[in-house]
Formats: structure tokens, C-alpha cells, sequence
């Protein structure tokens, strides 16, 4: 065996023992908090002109797994990612191993066979009987990046090569509610955060449709040019879901591209709710007019030659905007074929049932009131300890409970949940339940470690 072998074998070791056992291990801390000044010294972080012995880099792979947050861990609610699945994560072991970039078929040609072929079963399931196209990339915010790239090309193609500077005042709509991820696109296109207009929500989170239409109508008294709307389906507060339908009838009497329903595109995260390992996103769109093609292609001559003996449109490449690109479908289509479509089913069903159990428990219990009935995954709810309890002001008081709860979980280690404020509301723990692999125990231990670290609080 080789050094180089021996090595591999000794850290895959490590990362069974450390990433996976114990990450996963009830009894186990869900994160080591260090400050990040006593961090940086634990992790000896300093880059030196000599390497070090494989001993050393091991422990430096022990301590970078020791100190990280176990996001695995069945007490960890603080994120839209969760839970450990084996298959996807042996897939990721594969793709880096095999270290390729999905750009040609001839430099990647099963991972993009396989790309395609959960691209089109995707597409199947939102109900594209006749197809689409597609591309896994880094993230739902890239995912929303391509849609408004997409919508304003469709509006104006000329914009690829002559920019901005005879284009219109361009406008698109996203609720009040949604992803910041739109504004980010705004201002990275070009477009300007001023020109995305933020949509009333209702008071569960979800878009209104008769201010959509005022929003729209609005924006052409002021002589802009709506193109592009932004609908959500999960909020990552509330996880509402957007009356799609009705913002659908609207988007086509006005001749705007929609975003997630299946009118124009949809962004899909399988690394959320299906548990695959990060990042693993689609992005979907039902052109078949190769418009994603046409928007992004720079037909590189060293990489998409057209005379080549196979069939280039097997090239998927220069749909994208990135050059290099990890095969994250993969991570995706292992598990899907180990698992099959009706257990991935069943995941999100159970983990929509301990979501609803956390709700009715949330509800039954002193000193804990629930924000509102969760439409989703995401629980939201108060903690107000006993000497708040009764008082007119209480909810000054509230303001600080969530923080100083957030602080003693995460320095004792024993969880982690999510709080903010919203509006005129104080700060909430914002619960998201959507690890399967949670049990009710599990939820029982949150709400009693919950009181436990704050009913000393006034």
C-alpha cells in the first residue's frame, strides 16, 4: 500500500469515527463552542514553508470535525439542511475521488447522463409532461440568479452583448417574505435593488395577489417595465407557500415570467427536505428553445468544439455560467436509486409529522406559545419564562429571551434552533423540523432543555 493509500485509509477512518458516529450520537454534543479567538488557537491555523507528518494532519482533520457544528446531530433544528444520508454522502466521497468537472460529455461522461437523467425525472414531477431543460448548480440563490438572467434575456436578448445601457427600467416582484437571494441577483445583473419591489404579505407569510397587481400597475405609472416575478413555495421564516395559482393567472395576463411555478422556472434544493449531501440544486426551466443555452453560452473553442465525433449536445457547459462545476446530481441519483421515489416520500411525511407533534406540544405547554399554525416545517414560538409570565410588558421582556437561551445551548452544546424578530414581533425560535431521522423523544428534550436554560430568566 501506498503512502498516499494508507493515509486515505487512516482519515476515512477518522471520518466514519468522528463525522459520522459521533456527529450522529444522541449523547454527543451538537457543537464545541470556542470563541473565535480560542479557536484559532486550538486549530493552529499558521501555513509554514515545511509539511507535516501524516499524524499531524490527522489530528488537524479530528480537531476540524471536533469543533465544527454537527449539523447531522438529531438535535440540530438551526438550518433548511439537516440529518445524515449515507448514500448521497458516499457520493460525494465518489466525486471528489474521481475529481471531474461536468462541462463535456468527454471529460464527464456518466455524471452527465446521469445529471440528465434526474433533470428530466425532476421535470416529470412537477408535471412537465413534454420536458424542459436544466442544470444543477451551487444553491437555490444561484437558482434564482439564472431565472431573473433568463427572464430579462427572454425580454431583451440584446442585453447579452450590448448591456444595460438601452435597456429599459426593468422590474420584478418578489413578496416581502421571500428570499434575499432576489435582491442579490438585482444588484449582481445589474439590475438594482431599487427596482425589486417587495409584495404585501398576509399576516401567515404569503404573497397577495391583489397587491401584486397594484405593485405591477405602479411600477408602469412610474414608467418602468415589469418582467420578472418571484413566487415562494416553503418562506424561510414561515414556510408559507405563495397562492402559486393566483400569481400565475396574473403573471400571464401581464406576460411576466414566473419563478417556481411551472409556468417559466422552479428551484429545487434536494439538499434540503431529501437530506442530499451540499450542494445539490436545480435549476428547471420548461423552454425547450435552448434558452438557457443561448443566454450563457461564450462557445469556448477549446472546450465546445462543434466537429467532435460524438454528439455535442451532449455538452452541457455553456448553459452555465460557471466553467468548472461539480457533478451534484450524482449525489442526488445514488440516492434516489438506493432509496426510491416512494421512501423519499415517506421522509418528508414523517418529517412533516414531527413538525405538526412539535406544534401541538408547543401548544400544550406553560410558558411556550406558538407564533402560528406552521404551514411547513418551520415552527415558530415564544418561550416565556415563569417571572414574565402574567406581566403587561412581557413581550419587552421577550426580546432578550431567545438570544440569551440561543448563548447557553450553544456553549453547553446541547442543541441548536434558530430565533429572530419579524415585524413588530419580539425574537421567536424559529424550529425547523426537517430531519426525518428526529424523534419525539427528540422534541420532547428541545422543549424541556428550552425551559431548563431559561426559566431563571426576568
Amino acid at each position: 500500500m501506498s503512502a498516499a493509500e494508507r493515509f486515505i485509509h487512516e482519515a476515512l477512518e477518522v471520518i466514519i469515527d468522528e463525522a459520522v458516529k459521533k456527529a450522529t450520537d444522541v449523547q454527543e454534543k451538537v457543537c464545541d463552542w470556542q470563541s473565535p479567538e480560542k479557536l484559532r488557537e486550538l486549530l493552529d491555523l499558521e501555513l509554514k514553508d515545511g509539511g507535516e507528518s501524516d499524524s499531524k494532519i490527522l489530528q488537524h482533520c479530528k480537531n476540524a470535525i471536533r469543533y465544527s457544528v454537527k449539523t447531522s446531530h438529531p438535535r440540530f433544528f438551526n438550518q433548511l439542511f439537516a440529518g445524515l444520508e449515507p448514500y448521497s454522502m458516499v457520493a460525494s466521497f465518489i466525486t471528489e475521488a474521481v475529481k471531474t468537472s461536468l462541462y463535456t460529455y468527454e471529460v464527464a461522461p456518466v455524471f452527465t447522463l446521469m445529471e440528465d437523467a434526474v433533470l428530466k425525472k425532476m421535470m416529470e414531477l412537477i408535471g412537465w409532461d413534454e420536458g424542459g431543460d436544466g442544470i444543477f448548480n451551487p444553491g437555490g440563490s444561484m437558482s434564482n440568479m439564472y431565472a431573473v438572467n433568463l427572464a430579462r434575456y427572454r425580454f431583451c436578448p440584446d442585453i447579452k452583448e450590448v448591456g444595460l445601457y438601452n435597456a429599459p427600467r426593468l422590474v420584478m416582484f418578489t413578496s416581502q417574505e421571500g428570499h434575499y437571494s432576489i435582491s442579490k441577483a438585482a444588484a449582481l445583473l445589474g439590475l438594482g435593488t431599487k427596482n425589486v419591489y417587495a409584495v404585501p404579505s398576509d399576516d401567515r407569510g404569503k404573497m397577495i395577489p391583489s397587491a401584486l397587481e397594484e405593485k405591477i400597475e405602479l411600477a408602469r405609472s412610474e414608467g418602468a417595465v415589469p418582467f420578472f416575478v418571484n413566487a415562494t413555495a416553503g418562506t424561510t421564516v414561515f414556510g408559507a407557500f405563495d397562492p402559486v395559482d393566483e400569481i400565475a393567472d396574473i403573471c400571464e395576463r401581464h406576460s411576466l415570467w414566473l419563478h417556481v411555478d411551472v409556468t417559466d422556472s422552479v428551484a429545487w434544493n434536494p439538499h434540503k427536505m431529501l437530506m442530499a449531501c451540499l450542494q445539490c440544486s436545480a435549476f428547471l426551466i420548461k423552454d425547450k428553445t435552448s434558452l438557457l443555452q443561448r443566454c450563457h453560452s461564450a462557445k469556448a473553442s477549446y472546450l465546445f468544439q462543434q466537429d467532435k465525433f460524438y454528439d455535442v449536445s451532449y455538452d452541457t457547459g455553456d448553459k452555465s455560467v460557471q466553467c468548472s462545476r461539480k457533478p451534484d446530481a450524482f449525489k442526488f441519483w445514488l440516492m434516489w436509486k438506493a432509496l426510491g421515489s416512494s421512501e423519499l416520500e415517506r421522509r418528508v411525511d414523517r418529517a412533516l409529522a414531527m413538525a405538526r407533534y412539535l406544534a401541538q406540544t408547543v401548544k400544550k405547554r406553560e410558558g411556550f406559545h406558538l407564533l402560528m399554525k406552521p404551514e411547513y416545517a418551520n415552527v415558530c414560538f415564544w418561550y416565556v419564562p415563569p417571572a414574565l409570565r402574567g406581566l403587561p410588558d412581557a413581550c419587552s421582556g421577550l426580546l432578550q429571551v431567545a438570544p440569551v437561551i440561543k448563548e447557553r445551548m450553544m456553549k453547553t452544546g446541547s442543541m441548536m434552533i434558530g430565533y429572530q424578530t419579524h415585524g413588530d414581533k419580539p425574537n421567536f425560535f424559529r424550529m425547523v423540523v426537517i430531519n426525518p431521522q428526529v424523534s419525539k423523544q427528540d422534541l420532547d428534550f428541545v422543549l424541556d432543555e428550552i425551559h431548563s436554560l431559561g426559566k431563571d430568566l426576568r
